[in-house]
């Protein structure tokens, strides 16, 4: 069964190979024994290393000593990574190969509160998340309410100020813009613009992946509303009211859309990440859809998801492991495999490194991204579409 996630380039010739990472700002199970998950046998001058207050590989002695350590828990557990989203199915399948840790994947079409919700409900249990993926919003939530481990990857110092916490409590790892996917084969003309979803000929079809109150990429999808709409980075207002229109319309489909709805008509307009949109263009060739994909010009929003390590990970030296693998050059590439955008693509690029031909397989973003928002930003977008959402769509 495809299950999908709500969560939340050199793209082409018109946007410049660094649009995103040069200005990216923000960007119930058993109880684990203490002396187990707490601990983990990496060598450093001698001695143990105790993984969970690790900040970088130089508290393990290097590379080899955290994966002595990993392999020593045997196990990383993670949460709401669905295969088909930013080619993660290949890159776990890749970490397992490599260091033959087993890699236990929850709830895969879960959202990023669903995530935190899961560090703060399981707190000292061995099936608490170890590592979480989240969108901007909520990893910035997340690190003030020290949730996350401070821990700095090898290629840290190479990824933009902007992109990280400086701790590294979070550091944004692969990004996209978001887009408008449409199915050629059942919509005669496919919008390209926010504007353009309004027309009467959509009357059903446009559909969010997910609640905006609970998904990365739903809220970013009413951000780039938003911004389309009149309004800006302070005022998320005009997107939700573009939604009720939207609904008052009857073009709004209520469906959260999924490989599933897509592949099977109920969703033929869908708003969502570029790299996903992109990914069903592939997905789907062959099996009756034609999966158009535009990032609007009059709503252009780009957002990065953020790896972190749980403050409290049952597995914590495998949670640094896995970190480390997402931030190397086999792992960075792996996300621009799947039509994502890396955190290191501009370091890469330079030292030659970068996978050129997916690169350019990036979709055309015609005005880039440029300004993100800030933390506090974030949080007052979060309560207003919180208190204004449901209402705005309901009846």
């Amino acid at each position: 069964m495809i299950v999908h996630r709500h969560r939340a380039a050199a793209l082409a010739a018109v946007l410049t190979a660094a649009a995103l990472s040069l200005s990216a700002c923000g960007s119930a199970g058993s109880t684990a024994k203490s002396g187990d998950a707490a601990k983990s046998g990496g060598a450093k001058s001698g001695g143990a290393v105790d993984a969970r207050t690790a900040t970088s590989l130089a508290d393990f002695g290097g590379m080899d000593g955290l994966v002595a350590a990993a392999k020593k828990e045997g196990k990383l557990h993670v949460i709401t990574l669905p295969r088909d989203w930013a080619n993660y199915g290949k890159l776990m399948d890749d970490f397992k190969a490599k260091y033959g840790i087993e890699i236990e994947d929850e709830n895969p079409d879960g959202s990023s509160q669903d995530e935190i919700n899961a560090i703060k409900s399981r707190k000292g249990q061995d099936r608490a998340p170890d590592t979480v993926d989240l969108g901007s919003a909520f990893a910035l939530s997340a690190a003030k309410e020290g949730l996350l481990a401070p821990y700095k990857v090898a290629g840290f110092d190479k990824i933009p100020a902007t992109m990280k916490d400086p701790a590294g409590l979070r550091v944004n790892d692969y990004g996209g813009y978001i887009s408008i996917g449409c199915d050629a084969k059942r919509v005669a003309t496919c919008p390209q613009t926010f504007a353009d979803l309004l027309k009467p000929e959509y009357k059903g079809q446009v559909a969010l992946n997910g609640n905006p109150t609970k998904s990365g990429s739903a809220f970013g999808g009413v951000y780039a509303a938003a911004l389309a709409n009149g309004g800006s980075l302070d005022d998320i207002q005009p997107g939700i009211d573009f939604f009720a229109k939207l609904k008052q319309s009857g073009n709004f489909n209520p469906v959260e859309s999924t490989p599933a709805t897509v592949e099977k008509g109920e969703t033929p307009i869908s708003i969502d990440w570029s790299y996903l949109n992109a990914g069903y263009t592939d997905e789907f060739k062959g099996k009756g859809v034609d999966w158009k994909v535009a990032v609007p010009s009059d709503g252009s929003y780009a957002q990065y998801y953020n790896q972190a390590v749980n403050k409290d990970a049952p597995h914590p030296a495998a949670a640094r492991l896995w970190l480390e693998y997402l931030y190397s050059v086999e792992g960075q590439n792996g996300f621009l495999g799947g039509y994502a955008t890396p955190a290191l693509f501009d370091a890469m690029k330079k030292d030659g490194t970068l996978d050129t031909a997916a690169a350019a397989k990036l979709p055309t973003v015609e005005k880039p991204f440029t300004t993100f928002p800030s933390s506090d930003q974030v949080d007052k977008a979060k309560k207003v579409v919180t208190d204004n959402w449901a209402k705005a769509i309901a009846g």
